[in-house]
């Protein structure tokens, strides 16, 4: 009985020991509303400020083909100018794709970069969207914000 007391005791003293060191091992958890740092990211404003200018500047070059199109008497003609107007706006087209891509990937890697020195920089190992948690964790949204828009932070180009 004596020895069964004893390995007991011991046990639970291994539980408390294994608890105490899982503990000391919790990952810090943090989340970030990626919709409000890239909102009040000024980079990213900037950016998307550039893509609408562009998407304005293609819907202008259609307007004006349309206009010059009218003016077009000859059937032939207003074919040719039509093909024209087909590969010219397919190529700016492309060129719109592509510097839309290349700027919402640079906002998503310049706001992940921002957000792993933030975490690093408050001890938290472990950075979700805050949609995923129910409850607890430290929001560092705002402290995301502030260090892309300080100047610490160099933008990726």
């Amino acid at each position: 009985m004596k020895k069964l007391r004893a390995l007991f005791i011991a046990a639970a003293a291994l539980f408390m020991f294994n608890a105490a060191h899982n503990t000391a091992q919790a990952q810090t958890i943090g989340y970030v509303n990626y919709k409000t740092v890239e909102s009040n990211y000024e980079y990213a404003k900037q950016a998307y400020k550039e893509i609408d200018t562009k998407y304005l500047e293609l819907q202008q070059y259609l307007m004006d083909k349309e206009k010059q199109y009218k003016n077009i008497e000859s059937p032939i003609n207003k074919k040719n100018f039509e093909d024209q107007v087909q590969k010219d706006f397919k190529v700016k087209n492309e060129e719109f794709d592509k510097l839309k891509l290349k700027r919402a990937q640079e906002v998503e890697n310049n706001i992940l970069q921002a957000t792993k020195a933030v975490a690093a920089d408050k001890k938290i190992d472990v950075v979700l969207d805050y949609r995923v948690i129910f409850t607890g964790g430290i929001d560092i949204s705002q402290d995301v914000i502030n260090y892309l828009n300080s100047g610490k932070f160099k933008p990726a180009k």
